[in-house]
């Protein structure tokens, strides 16, 4: 297996550069019974290997979580709250569960971390999935809503607001393709989708912004470095590039929606976004007669079967710069059982990150997927990322080395080659 090079110089980050780590709620919190994914891990025509359950109950241990992962000198802490817990029915909603988010939003201040809630991600209220989910218009105003009652109880506290996560793999894996929910398989539902993700961004943009006008307003998109595997693979390349990252980039910057049969503008979307999320794990070879391609033949992989490519970071966070705003990379991580395969992740990714810096990339913030291992949706808990493993039957946090290394990083704001080598020695 071959491996990219490691650092072999120091370098700094800017000043107030985002240090930290992200999850979502229904893959860490437990016993989310009353959403799309729940339903969905019990389908049988479900390709889950395995269920949530009880997660690693994060819902009832986030204060020994936060308090851990602020001890090693994180700013930022990227989590998700529940739709389903706040609105269990439509229109009713929950004040215990307002006031649990309320807790734990204290809870990431007391310990030093900005909180950067995410509104949406992947998982939905079944009572909406029931109705359409993302296929029906009237999620727009649904989403308008929920945000809304989180705006004015809780936004006092929330600086840094992701509204969707990933709206593109639910499109194309829950919509267009059947392996997450709904299961739909239907390819022609990829663009209203879409289009009602877009319009549901701009939608809780607006909300948020009615009550706390400074709040910082993202959405987070997963970008794969697409390459074309030939000359006669580049139109190809180009469709799944626009489809799947390149229609967020123009709403963004020009307010207006471009799809087949789609040229929609919609008022105010140019201005409603602060920032925008990258989210890379790996780039996509596209070939027009084989698809996507496997990584070649003596790559470095992770449990996902991605390919390793530092390089392909450097190039999607030059892309996002396309957005016209600044950017985070809100998820990087690597599923491995080998932690020093995840410190070498670490220290020639953020190398990539500060060669996009270099380049004149307005990068403000490094999040790690993940704090601690979870329930990695389809593949259930045989995929582990986290800077701090779970004991599956006590639930015991065990820190693993590379949450000290990530750690000396986020203290110092610096990668440093002998720091590296100690880790890996």
């Amino acid at each position: 297996m071959s491996h990219d090079p490691l650092p072999t110089e120091a370098f700094t980050f800017p000043e107030d550069f985002a240090w930290g780590t992200a999850a979502a709620a229904h893959q860490c919190e437990g016993g989310n019974w009353n959403n799309d994914w729940w339903a969905w891990e019990h389908d049988p025509r479900s390709p889950c290997v395995d269920v949530s359950g009880d997660a690693i109950d994060h819902y009832h241990r986030y204060e020994q979580d936060f308090t851990m992962l602020g001890s090693y000198g994180h700013n930022a802490n990227r989590f998700s709250i529940e739709w389903s817990r706040i609105e269990p029915e439509e229109g009713e909603f929950s004040l215990a569960a307002l006031d649990h988010y309320s807790r734990v939003l204290d809870c990431v201040l007391t310990n030093g971390m900005q909180p950067w809630v995410t509104l949406h991600h992947f998982s939905s209220p079944r009572w909406l999935a029931a109705d359409g989910g993302w296929a029906n218009e009237k999620v727009v105003d649904r989403f308008r809503r929920y945000t809304d009652v989180v705006a004015k109880r809780l936004g006092d506290r929330i600086p840094f607001v992701c509204t969707i996560n990933e709206p593109q793999v639910v499109a194309f894996i829950g919509y267009q393709l059947d392996a997450f929910p709904p299961g739909a398989g239907d390819p022609k539902l990829f663009w209203p989708v879409t289009r009602n993700f877009i319009a549901a961004h701009q939608a809780a943009s607006e909300a948020f912004k009615s009550h706390h006008a400074d709040a910082q307003i993202g959405i987070t998109l997963s970008v794969t470095d697409f390459q074309a595997a030939n000359e006669a693979s580049q139109m190809l390349r180009d469709r799944v590039h626009h489809r799947m990252t390149q229609v967020y980039y123009d709403a963004l910057r020009d307010g207006v929606i471009r799809g087949p049969h789609i040229e929609e503008e919609v008022a105010g979307l140019a201005t409603s976004s602060d920032f925008v999320g990258v989210q890379f794990y790996t780039r996509g070879v596209i070939d027009s007669e084989r698809g996507q391609l496997s990584p070649p033949e003596g790559a470095e992989t992770t449990q996902m079967g991605y390919e390793v490519v530092p390089e392909s970071f450097v190039t999607v966070l030059r892309n996002a710069m396309d957005a016209g705003l600044p950017v985070y990379v809100t998820e990087n991580g690597i599923g491995t059982d080998d932690d020093k395969q995840r410190i070498r992740y670490l220290a020639t990714h953020l190398q990539a990150c500060k060669r996009a810096i270099d380049e004149g990339v307005d990068l403000r913030g490094y999040l790690y997927w993940c704090g601690i291992d979870n329930f990695e949706w389809a593949f259930g808990y045989q995929r582990t990322f986290g800077l701090i493993a779970c004991d599956r039957e006590t639930f015991e946090r065990r820190p693993k080395p590379s949450a000290d290394y990530f750690g000396e990083i986020a203290r110092t704001n610096t990668v440093d080659p002998a720091v590296t080598a100690e880790f890996l020695a």
